[in-house]
């Protein structure tokens, strides 16, 4: 039976051309990650902050080596990209930003984020979070964007509201975290809006 419309984004899209370096204009780089940023992950997977937050926790470095191969492959596979967000002056690690739940045919992906402990409070996840979406939504023809975060994540929600994702509701107990069922904010972010 076809379809009655068109694919927002043709398969190829993205993994016809190498990932990008994305700058942010203000001192901050989206690059694709690199093998040598594991020993930095993990450390930051030892962040109590980040058991709180995520679902997944780094027991060694080899671990993280894995991580970073599976995020490398991912803009091949167009389902997931992953950035490492860096200092544009020492290439420093200072966070993660990227688009996860990607469908193309659709034009929407979900914006997810983290940053590193000596990092946090400096806009660095709304920085990167504002590039990564004009990019999306403006370079590359994506229609929405969605961001999830927990409820009691207000920090989270901080970083939503400084990137230009408007707050569209709730999703009750949506997300399984190591402390139980977590509502979950919805903001979004559209193509032309």
């Amino acid at each position: 039976m076809p379809y009655l419309t068109r694919p927002v984004l043709a398969d190829g899209t993205l993994s016809r051309t190498p990932q990008p370096t994305l700058s942010t204009g203000d001192g901050l780089l989206l690059r694709p990650w690199r093998t040598d940023d594991a020993p930095a992950v993990h450390a930051v997977f030892q962040d109590p902050l980040m058991h709180q937050w995520h679902a997944r926790a780094a027991d060694s470095e080899e671990e993280v080596r894995g991580w970073i191969a599976e995020w490398q492959r991912a803009w091949e596979g167009e389902r997931s990209v992953q950035w490492a967000v860096a200092d544009a002056s020492d290439d420093r690690l200072l966070g993660r930003v990227g688009l996860r739940e990607v469908v193309l045919g659709d034009g929407v992906a979900e914006v997810a984020y983290w940053t590193a402990p000596a990092a946090r409070g400096r806009g660095v996840a709304a920085r990167a979070a504002r590039a990564l979406a004009h990019w999306a939504l403006d370079e590359i023809g994506f229609q929405r964007l969605e961001l999830l975060h927990a409820v009691a994540n207000e920090a989270s929600c901080r970083v939503a509201g400084k990137s230009g994702f408007g707050l569209e509701g709730t999703k009750r107990r949506a997300v399984l975290h190591p402390d139980g069922w977590h509502d979950m904010h919805l903001h979004a972010r559209v193509r032309g809006a």
